[in-house]
């Protein structure tokens, strides 16, 4: 039998990051500005022309948190350098907005997400973190344009789209609002201004404790998608479960997510309630969506109780793993570990390509994988690097 790793090693999860890194360096380095989106199991890119914001702005994330953990300026240098990419063909100067998908460096989609905005701000505020002095004014503009554009003042949450010219969408959603409080926090930690901390500290009580109750389910699991007043429509995407951003469905990871968030935020603005809805939140998603036959983590979870969607994806894992460590050092309860320790020997069998490095994104109930494309557009293994990290920072924090 294989030894298995201590998945509770600081050291461990450092070299997984590690070898993660290396799945990317350096095929994904485009001399010409940015970064290749396209990734096949053995790392060959298989589509050079196509670029997108949430993949642009998630290499930056990467580089920039590596580069100030293992003292890589090589990494920095990474960091700039998809910076220079976001600045130069994302950005529109005339519109203020930043293009969602470009091809051969031109806008294919201008459409402004909030979504892609808030990871706009997290590269920035993960690069400024990590000593890159010149992000703090992109990290500055970006929150300009998130008050300006996307705040709600009445609902005290984020809009969600507009047109390339600033036609605003009627979709609301909740995910774009976890990944600006994730934004928000980072921003905070890079500068240490309370206006990053409020904005976090209310978007998070907003989703997590007022729109959760309107689902009215066990545990007040949080919907995904909202009309323009901010309640609940249960039709969105009802046809298109598999929505890369916007899927129909309770979703598992996104409850654990949320978990892992209002943990950190804890660390700065503590109040009673994060802790409450962070077990109720993990405690409810996941034993309701753990296969107990083939391991791992189903993907959408029926309003009405059942799976909606039994594939099961990288991120869900990664990110219900760092809810499970952060949970076990707060809380000091052993079953936060059992849990940990079992997503990540699911995953050690069967996401991890140990042959190649990095995850693969998606397998199916019984954990098959569909295609070789380990990492189209999007994915960078953000997830699972970023997760790390947070894991990291908790082993090695006081209990």
């Amino acid at each position: 039998m294989t030894t298995l790793p201590n998945f509770r090693s600081p050291s461990f999860l450092l070299q997984h990051i590690q070898t993660t890194l290396d799945f990317y360096l350096p095929r994904c380095v485009d001399p010409n500005g940015g970064f290749f989106h396209h990734f096949r199991d053995d790392g060959t890119v298989y589509n050079h022309a196509t670029r997108h914001l949430v993949s642009s702005t998630r290499f930056v994330f990467n580089f920039a948190t590596a580069g100030a953990a293992f003292s890589r300026p090589d990494y920095l240098e990474l960091a700039r350098h998809g910076l220079r990419f976001i600045e130069q063909a994302h950005y529109n100067p005339q519109t203020g907005g930043y293009a969602w998908i470009l091809q051969n460096g031109r806008p294919l989609d201008d459409t402004n997400h909030c979504y892609g905005l808030a990871f706009v701000l997290l590269a920035y505020a993960t690069a400024h973190k990590a000593g890159i002095g010149e992000a703090r004014a992109g990290l500055d503009s970006a929150f300009a344009l998130l008050e300006e554009r996307f705040w709600d003042n009445e609902y005290g949450l984020y809009r969600d789209e507009y047109s390339g010219d600033w036609q605003l969408a009627p979709y609301r959603g909740q995910n774009a609002n976890m990944h600006s409080c994730e934004a928000l926090l980072a921003a905070y930690e890079a500068t240490g201004d309370d206006i990053f901390l409020q904005r976090a500290y209310t978007v998070a009580e907003n989703i997590t404790v007022r729109q959760a109750k309107l689902s009215q389910s066990e545990g007040n699991l949080i919907w995904e998608h909202y009309t323009p007043d901010w309640q609940i429509d249960w039709e969105y995407n009802k046809d298109d479960p598999q929505h890369r951003f916007r899927p129909w469905g309770f979703q598992p990871g996104h409850q654990t997510e949320w978990a892992k968030l209002l943990l950190i935020l804890a660390r700065y603005r503590p109040a009673d309630w994060q802790l409450v809805r962070a077990e109720a939140l993990f405690k409810t998603a996941v034993p309701a969506s753990w296969d107990s036959e083939n391991g791992g983590l189903y993907y959408g979870l029926h309003p009405h109780g059942g799976i909606c969607d039994s594939d099961k994806y990288h991120w869900v894992q990664a990110e219900t793993m760092a809810a499970a460590a952060l949970l076990a050092q707060r809380t000091g309860n052993p079953s936060y570990w059992q849990w940990y320790d079992n997503i990540w020997r699911y995953c050690w069998q069967h996401f991890i390509d140990h042959q190649h490095g990095a995850w693969y994104r998606i397998l199916s109930r019984d954990n098959r994988k569909y295609s070789d494309e380990k990492s189209p557009a999007g994915k960078t293994d953000y997830h699972t690097i970023g997760a790390c990290f947070e894991i990291i920072h908790s082993l090695t924090q006081q209990s």
